[in-house]
């Protein structure tokens, strides 16, 4: 019985020794693996941080964008605004220009002494008669004190 005894004690040890190495192959599996998931997480959250700052970056450019296109909206409603204007007052310059165009002509027609048009003259200009102003190229007299 000696040495069924023996190989009994063998195989327990055998068992122990092999359940030992299991455990310390499992320990050391659980490690590293335990360090790869730390260092993975560190990388996360590195990458977190660099994702945090594009997207700081990404919301002040459109925060940018934003302000450049009210500023554009503004200037567009000034333009517009501007035209308008602008539109207006000629329309009010061109109606004065009529106005003052149709009393020139109704003084001429009234003056004796303006030129009427005669088969001879067929085509000629208005002489300016008795000081009239002559017209500059604008269409409106010349200021008197206005130097040739």
């Amino acid at each position: 019985m000696d040495n069924t005894v023996w190989i009994i004690v063998a195989i327990v040890v055998a068992l122990v020794v092999l359940g030992v190495v299991v455990f310390l192959a499992n320990k050391a599996r659980h490690r590293r693996r335990t360090e790869e998931a730390d260092r993975i997480r560190a990388e996360v959250a590195e990458d977190s941080q660099r994702v945090d700052r594009q997207a700081a970056l990404a919301q002040e450019a459109e925060a940018k964008a934003r302000a450049a296109q009210a500023e554009a909206d503004a200037k567009a409603a000034e333009a517009a605004r501007l035209a308008d204007t602008a539109a207006s007052r000629r329309e009010t310059v061109d109606s004065a220009r009529e106005h003052i165009d149709s009393r020139l002509s109704h003084a001429d027609e009234l003056d004796p002494r303006a030129r009427k048009d005669t088969s001879a003259d067929a085509g000629a200009q208005p002489r300016n008669d008795a000081g009239a102003q002559p017209r500059n190229d604008a269409g409106t007299q010349p200021r008197p004190d206005a130097r040739r």
